[in-house]
């Protein structure tokens, strides 16, 4: 696992304090001016900078990216929405970045991916793992291990190894026991981690309770006291793998709310849209693309108030 070396956390907890001063609202030129200087004078200054806007993104719903955006372009009018955004959004304070110890470790863990970034990775031991948008892994493969700390990772282990994947709520335990590992997917969602089991098997243990074993084409929820139900595996949420979403029938609320994590900030739609059933294969490196696509074929319209500020709306029948 990497070490943070005191400059990293001193840069992490100056991020967190130009978060809180651009999420007062009142932020002058001058203020502006200073964090461009400061995020200029050293890389690891940038470096945190951008992990602090991705974790305040996934917490707040507001875009880290629309604040960057907005700060390098000298629009009045742009300083203006930023400050009316961060204004009405729930945004995480400043102590709660500089204290906590996992969202460091996230921003500093040996794999990770940005938001739409995805990533292909070979271990020295022959264990191909896959991240998914918005992703952090630790590794010890002195341990046979590795941790999930944020997001969406396949793995696949070869045949005569085994591994254990650490998550907040237990782990998940790859190959021995006379079995072979296979290929698993994990996510991490509301206070469990789904584990769907593509091939082989896979035994979930709880933090709190007794373990369980997964086949393939099956998934199931591991949670801190129990594992969830067994289901068949959704099929079209591991389409990921392959950059792409595949949808038979579905509801587009489901499409919407995956493309969300894809995208840097604001992603909304009318309720109503969600009930619109959907078939396609969409690629997941221009989600661009997909809104116009879906604007062209259901009855919505794309509403772009920023490149970071997007509505789906019903269109409006004319006569």
């Amino acid at each position: 696992m990497t070490t943070h070396s005191p400059e990293t956390r001193e840069a992490v907890r100056a991020a967190a304090r130009w978060l809180a001063l651009l999420d007062s609202g009142n932020v002058s030129e001058t203020d502006l001016l200073r964090l461009a200087q400061w995020r200029a004078s050293n890389r690891l200054h940038e470096d945190a900078w951008q992990k602090a806007s991705v974790l305040r993104e996934r917490f707040s719903g507001l875009p880290g990216a629309l604040a960057l955006a907005t700060l390098d372009r000298p629009d009045p009018g742009r300083r203006a929405l930023l400050k009316q955004a961060l204004g009405v959004a729930v945004l995480l304070p400043a102590a709660w970045l500089a204290s906590r110890e996992l969202p460091l470790e996230a921003w500093t863990a040996d794999m990770r991916t940005a938001v739409g970034e995805r990533r292909q990775v070979l271990l020295s031991d022959g264990t191909f793992v896959q991240l998914n948008t918005d992703s952090a892994v630790g590794v010890d493969l002195g341990a046979r291990r590795l941790t999930l700390l944020r997001g969406e990772v396949a793995i696949r282990v070869p045949d005569n190894l085994s591994l254990a994947v650490q998550v907040p709520y237990g782990q998940v335990a790859l190959g021995g026991g006379g079995f072979n590992a296979g290929e698993v997917c994990l996510r991490l969602v509301d206070q469990a981690c789904r584990v769907s089991v593509v091939t082989g098997l896979a035994s979930l243990q709880p933090l709190r309770g007794p373990a369980r074993v997964v086949q393939a084409g099956q998934q199931a929820s591991l949670q801190v006291a129990d594992v969830g139900p067994v289901t068949a595996l959704d099929e079209w949420l591991l389409g990921w793998r392959e950059g792409v979403l595949r949808l038979d029938d579905r509801p587009l609320g489901e499409l919407l709310h995956e493309l969300r994590r894809y995208r840097h900030g604001v992603l909304r739609w009318a309720p109503e849209l969600e009930r619109l059933r959907v078939t396609g294969t969409f690629r997941l490196d221009d989600t661009d693309r997909v809104l116009a696509l879906l604007a062209a074929s259901l009855p919505l319209q794309v509403q772009t108030r920023t490149r970071y500020w997007v509505s789906l709306a019903a269109r409006e029948n004319r006569a």
